[in-house]
């Protein structure tokens, strides 16, 4: 699958062709634009020299990690704990799923246990499960039986409400305006 983020080019390469880019991506969409949250692996990468695997990340001295997350520009606005979290993350993947992210969701028999298998990760709470799991169906082409019930109203065909839905800058604004109302409806 190609995914059609409105970021760089290079950046929706690797998060294409990398399941691990992809999670990461989706570890650091919190409290950032969803742009700098998945550009961040490309990011990373390129300060590594290479494509890092969950099997590095997790063995990782944790210090250094944190210093090339907060290496200007930061990975994140919090890049120390979200160095920590990345690296727990994949330390759940080498432990659960031998290092490889895909194995995440590979054999799955269904969206629920695609949905508990992510909701098991460091850091993920229902929401962030249910637009992952929104994402791998709608971009990825992971298509377990029921995963669009998994992903509860992310897994809706034609809404705009997650990253799941965004493939230009045009359904950019419709997640973002779909978000502003969210919001103004919680304060009421």
């Amino acid at each position: 699958m190609t995914l059609s983020l409105p970021i760089d080019a290079e950046a929706n390469k690797l998060l294409s062709s990398d399941p691990l880019a992809l999670l990461i991506g989706m570890v650091l969409d919190q409290q950032i634009p969803l742009e700098k949250a998945f550009t961040s692996p490309y990011v990373l990468a390129q300060r590594l020299g290479h494509a890092p695997t969950a099997v590095e990340i997790a063995e990782f001295d944790s210090e250094r990690l944190v210093a090339v997350f907060a290496e200007p520009p930061a990975l994140h606005r919090f890049p120390k704990a979200m160095a920590a979290r990345v690296q727990e993350v994949c330390r759940a993947l080498v432990e659960d799923y031998d290092g490889d992210a895909a194995n995440l969701w590979a054999g799955v028999a269904d969206g629920g246990e695609l949905l508990k298998r992510v909701a098991s990760l460091p850091g993920f709470g229902k929401q962030k499960s249910q637009i992952f799991v929104a994402l791998l169906g709608k971009q990825y082409g992971v298509e377990p039986a029921g995963w669009r019930e998994a992903a509860g109203g992310y897994g809706e065909a034609g809404s705009y409400k997650s990253v799941a839905d965004i493939v230009d800058g045009e359904s950019l604004g419709k997640v973002r305006a779909y978000k502003k109302e969210m919001k103004a409806a919680a304060k009421k």
